[in-house]
């Protein structure tokens, strides 16, 4: 079995068993993981987060944004450029005025309210999606990779530039062994509704 053979079976095994989450399971849940990434001292100490905007069954990221946006963090959101394949990135200060729904019909900052970053070595902290997390800080996404390509970026601009890397996700979504390529990145933090992981960092 091929690494992306593994890897697409434990997509749908784990993409599966978070849709069976009801919805108000879901918000339970997710509040709990808002509050304990805000807790985390990497979190109070960042002056500049890149975040995300949830979609489907995904950790409603929503609260945790919102708390940013409250505590006077610099927040900065995503947009897929189509023609690059590839994440440009926007500051945001409304959530309710600053997106619109854009590829796979995920929140993405609207470019005529929002400020586009052209450098991200300002960024102390970073939420990353994904499908799956290991113990070990291993992360599996959704195939594109769009952040791991960010992540890249991000280290060849600023090769001193460390930003805690962080995943909130729900305890279903953690998985042993999760199979990794040398394209891949690691998050240094996974925390979940019932506990903070600090993981080893590559």
């Amino acid at each position: 079995m091929t690494i992306q053979v593994m890897k697409q079976a434990i997509r749908q095994r784990i993409i599966a068993a978070r849709e069976q989450l009801t919805a108000a399971k879901r918000a339970c849940l997710s509040h709990a993981i808002s509050e304990r990434i805000a807790n985390l001292n990497a979190y109070h100490t960042a002056n500049t987060v890149l975040a995300y905007m949830s979609f489907g069954a995904e950790f409603s990221t929503d609260e945790w944004v919102q708390q940013a946006l409250h505590d006077d963090k610099c927040v900065l959101l995503p947009k897929v450029n189509r023609a690059t394949n590839e994440l440009d990135i926007y500051r945001v200060s409304n959530l309710q005025q600053d997106l619109a729904p854009g590829l796979w019909h995920i929140r993405e900052p609207l470019v005529e309210r929002c400020a586009k970053i052209n450098t991200l070595k300002e960024v102390d902290f970073i939420l990353l999606p994904g499908i799956a997390f290991g113990r070990d800080g291993a992360r599996l996404g959704y195939g594109g990779g769009f952040y791991d390509k960010l992540l890249a970026r991000l280290k060849n601009e600023n090769p001193g530039c460390r930003p805690a890397l962080v995943a909130g996700t729900f305890a279903i979504q953690l998985v042993e062994d999760l199979p990794q390529e040398a394209t891949d990145h690691k998050v240094e933090w996974v925390v979940t509704e019932n506990e903070t992981i600090q993981c080893v960092s590559d």
